[in-house]
């Protein structure tokens, strides 16, 4: 039995729910940081409204996901919501730190996500992270040191670590790049 599932372009309100409801913020609370409607609101997050692109770049920042996250590259139909590609995965995250990621996942209306990290070589975590999440990663290629509530751990390929809401950071202080497949309950981004 073949499953409809939607296309690019209308499942953005589902994302933008999924991420609303994760940062546990109502539609009374986001709509009134927009200075706009609840009715609006949730037009939008039923796709029955467009938002325009400075709606978006402001929901983004409310939300703190980059406006590109909230765009989905192109592929055929009848992959949508079943397949990502590599060459259309989405890009999130800010970059700042030195880690390049992408979502794996086909959306972010699941529990959970994927997200596929590259840590560039010498690349840190600014300051130590404390999230209301269980995550696990998977170290594919290269070394990446880990501090996990207080503790460290150095890494290597086929290592595997879980983070359940206790402060963490990460440094790659090795030449050569970490590459991980990190999940993360519920979706932060």
């Amino acid at each position: 039995m073949r499953h409809e599932q939607p296309d690019n372009a209308s499942s953005l309100g589902a994302d933008l729910r999924a991420l609303r409801k994760a940062r546990g913020l109502t539609l009374n609370d986001l709509s009134d940081r927009l200075g706009r409607s609840v009715g609006w609101l949730s037009q939008v997050e039923r796709n029955i409204s467009e938002p325009s692109i400075t709606d978006l770049r402001h929901i983004a920042a409310l939300l703190d996901v980059s406006v590109s996250s909230l765009f989905r590259s192109e592929g055929p139909a009848e992959e949508a919501g079943f397949i990502v590609r590599a060459r259309n995965r989405r890009p999130i995250g800010s970059r700042v730190s030195g880690l390049v990621e992408e979502l794996l996942s086909p959306d972010l209306t699941d529990d959970f996500e994927v997200v596929h990290c590259v840590f560039e070589p010498r690349a840190q975590i600014g300051e130590t992270c404390t999230r209301p999440t269980q995550e696990v990663g998977y170290i594919v290629s290269g070394k990446l040191d880990i501090w996990i509530n207080g503790q460290t751990f150095h890494l290597t390929p086929g290592d595997s670590f879980r983070i359940r809401g206790v402060p963490f950071r990460w440094e790659n202080p090795h030449d050569d790049p970490a590459v991980a497949i990190w999940v993360i309950a519920p979706p932060v981004y």
